[in-house]
């Protein structure tokens, strides 16, 4: 019959037909397409970021600094604001203390230096001496007319080379000249944060829209939030190493102790390669200072604060304040450290852990975005009374 439908045989009335399998395969494929070819615009505009990242690291630099550092010296700076004190006064005094703190540290540290600073080049000297001594002893037994040539040779090498030592100085003064350009980037870009930061949020709103501002005041509120995690976990592990092996240096009496606490503690602030550099001065001036065996019991307790400072302390810290894993943390610091040297491992945590919170904020925007409707309630179990809108009163 014309028109009619029949079913194949031995198919049960209400049972979905099978779907062929080449349009299974098909449909899979189509999907793992269009995700592939996200991802590689995703890459793609990865990449096109890193390139202008780097064209404008030194601009960005001074900015990413100045954000660092502006979360420190927020708190003071709104409380000053909350207790009645112009936005520009309020910031100026907060800088102004902050560059009084590290001058009064500086100040701490330069006597010490430059009373023990006699004592440790005689020391030095009597060390050169000895390393001598024990050079023209058994079992090597160098004479001293090869000692003297060995040193001809190197200042032949050194003055051979002067052309290229005239270069490397010229590009270290250039490169302390662009370090002092970042310094005072960094202090007018924090007084600009901290006088006009408040502004900021209502500006976003003006140039996104209302809609869009107000997703990027909560990102910018998470982020400002996970900023100041990061410095606070910072100093408290700096201040870890720095407590420990401070006090071990005064009890071994090794000089310069003050300094090297001091060193110490910057120095946690650049992962990795602040905590090694600062662990092999301490040991150096105990070896300069107090000898070998004590050179090899500071050796000791660097290597101890700085095991359980970073297997331990600093990955628990950083994962609890930013809410990243401690490899995450690990791969951060590395990866930053082998793009951009020291300052991409600085910025490198605090960089991965921004990026985290847009992420985190995007998942929770499309778990809103794709829950069920509130179910409601069905208008025949609603009490007619309850529904009816009161009767008007005639001659009201």
């Amino acid at each position: 019959m014309i028109g009619s439908t029949k079913k194949p045989s031995g198919a049960q009335p209400n049972e979905k037909p099978r779907r062929d399998r080449g349009e299974v395969i098909g449909h899979g494929l189509l999907w793992l397409a269009k995700w592939s070819l996200c991802l590689v615009a995703i890459a793609a505009g990865a990449w096109v970021l890193g390139y202008v990242a780097a064209e404008l690291w030194v601009v960005l630099l001074p900015v990413a600094l100045a954000i660092v550092v502006a979360t420190i010296l927020w708190p003071p700076a709104r409380w000053l604001t909350e207790h009645g004190f112009p936005p520009a006064l309020a910031a100026s005094v907060t800088l102004l203390g902050f560059l009084a703190l590290l001058t009064g540290v500086v100040a701490l540290i330069v006597p010490s230096v430059a009373d023990q600073a006699p004592q440790l080049a005689d020391k030095a000297t009597a060390g050169i001496n000895q390393v001598r001594d024990w050079i023209q002893g058994p079992p090597l037994r160098i004479r001293d007319e090869q000692l003297d040539s060995a040193v001809e040779a190197i200042v032949g090498r050194l003055q051979s080379s002067s052309a290229q030592i005239a270069d490397g100085v010229f590009t270290g003064v250039s490169a302390a000249t662009s370090v002092l350009v970042t310094i005072f980037m960094v202090l007018v870009l924090v007084f600009f944060y901290l006088k006009d930061g408040r502004r900021l949020l209502p500006w976003m709103h003006s140039v996104f829209g209302s809609r869009s501002g107000r997703h990027v005041e909560a990102v910018l509120e998470r982020v400002w939030a996970t900023l100041g995690g990061f410095i606070r976990t910072q100093a408290i592990v700096s201040m870890f190493n720095a407590v420990l092996i401070g006090a071990s240096l005064f009890i071994l009496d090794v000089p310069l102790a003050l300094v090297l606490a001091v060193i110490t503690f910057i120095g946690g602030f650049v992962p990795i390669v602040g905590a090694f550099v600062a662990g092999a001065l301490a040991v150096l001036v105990a070896l300069v200072g107090n000898g070998f065996t004590t050179a090899l019991i500071v050796l000791g307790v660097v290597i101890a604060v700085q095991q359980l400072e970073g297997n331990v302390l600093q990955p628990v810290l950083q994962s609890r304040s930013m809410e990243l894993h401690a490899v995450v943390v690990l791969l951060a610091v590395t990866g930053g450290a082998s793009l951009y040297g020291i300052t991409g491992a600085f910025l490198a945590v605090p960089v991965v852990a921004m990026i985290a919170v847009i992420i985190r904020y995007i998942g929770e925007q499309i778990d809103a975005a794709t829950e069920p409707p509130p179910e409601e309630d069905d208008p025949a179990d609603v009490d007619e009374t309850e529904a009816a809108p009161p009767a008007p009163v005639v001659g009201t």
